[in-house]
């Protein structure tokens, strides 16, 4: 089980692009883009007419830009004994964003969905994926439609982790950014030890499983660290979790919005479940929140 994991983490599993914006009536355009450091990904832009506004959505790990269809093996089989076998269907974040007056630009990060293979195929957990988030705002920033709009980021888990890694490595790219929603972002030994507790995997065993991510992929959890990173954000952040997910825990979070240094921050907690993916869907449920922050920020 353990090799299994640390597998898992040096040849990252790709989830289908099972969706488009068209199946709820939205005109997209398919666009392509290299990262920072080259590697070619793949996304969609979502036009809104007459609007100057820009969200630029970074997904979670093991996602795509349409989600994670967790309804069918072999995700199901990973995610289900945790309560999370349900699927995950981003449409509709960007229905709700698009009709709110937002522009919008999805894509997958590197080894994901249908964007290029780099670093060996593993998953570093925000360190190469940094490179990815400041691509698509070099890309924006390019492209004749957005180059002027103000730029928000909707940034979920290792969309998130990513963001803070690239605020750490690359502030200059964050200049013009008005702000960040930002659910769930996760430390990978925090999860890693939730789930060897689940599956009942005695406690000391982390050690051996961090071994073995490191001989897959060079990295071990200090280097995979957001709580760290938070430490260089420069934005106002909107951050959002599960209280009670069982795949975390709640100092996690707390940790990050603590450490990130200035004042416009908040952090909303999501209580009645203990399911991970159902802080995927609060932005389906109760947006008003989110896109408050963002008119607050982006207007």
């Amino acid at each position: 089980m353990l090799q299994q994991i640390a597998d898992g983490y040096g040849q990252q599993r790709r989830s289908p692009v099972m969706h488009t914006p068209a199946e709820l009536g939205l005109d997209y355009e398919n666009v392509t883009f290299p990262s920072r450091d080259g590697v070619p990904l793949e996304g969609w832009f979502i036009p809104a007419a007459g609007s100057n506004r820009l969200i630029i959505a970074n997904h979670p790990l093991g996602f795509s830009r349409s989600g994670l269809p967790t309804q069918f093996e072999p995700w199901h089989s990973q995610w289900a004994p945790s309560g999370n076998g349900f699927e995950i269907n981003f449409i509709p974040d960007y229905k709700i964003l698009h009709d709110a007056g937002y522009n919008v630009l999805a894509y997958d990060l590197r080894n994901h969905g249908f964007s290029g293979a780099a670093n060996g195929g593993i998953a570093s957990g925000g360190i190469f994926e940094a490179r990815d988030v400041v691509g698509s705002l070099q890309y924006a920033r390019s492209r004749a439609e957005t180059r002027d709009m103000a730029i928000g980021l909707f940034s979920r888990c290792l969309g998130c982790s990513s963001t803070f890694s690239a605020m750490a490595q690359f502030p200059e790219a964050f200049n013009d950014v008005r702000c960040l929603v930002a659910p769930q972002p996760v430390s990978t030994q925090i999860i890693m030890q939730r789930r060897l507790a689940l599956a009942g995997v005695a406690a000391e065993r982390i050690k051996d499983l961090e071994q073995r991510i490191i001989l897959r992929t060079g990295l071990g959890f200090a280097a995979r660290n957001p709580r760290e990173w938070a430490k260089h954000v420069c934005i106002p952040t909107f951050l959002y979790q599960v209280h009670d997910d069982i795949l975390t825990q709640p100092s996690d979070v707390q940790t990050m919005f603590d450490n990130i240094p200035i004042a416009e921050k908040q952090l909303l907690w999501i209580y009645g479940t203990t399911a991970r993916w159902d802080g995927y869907v609060e932005f389906q449920r109760r947006p008003q929140p989110m896109l408050e922050w963002f008119a607050q920020y982006m207007s």
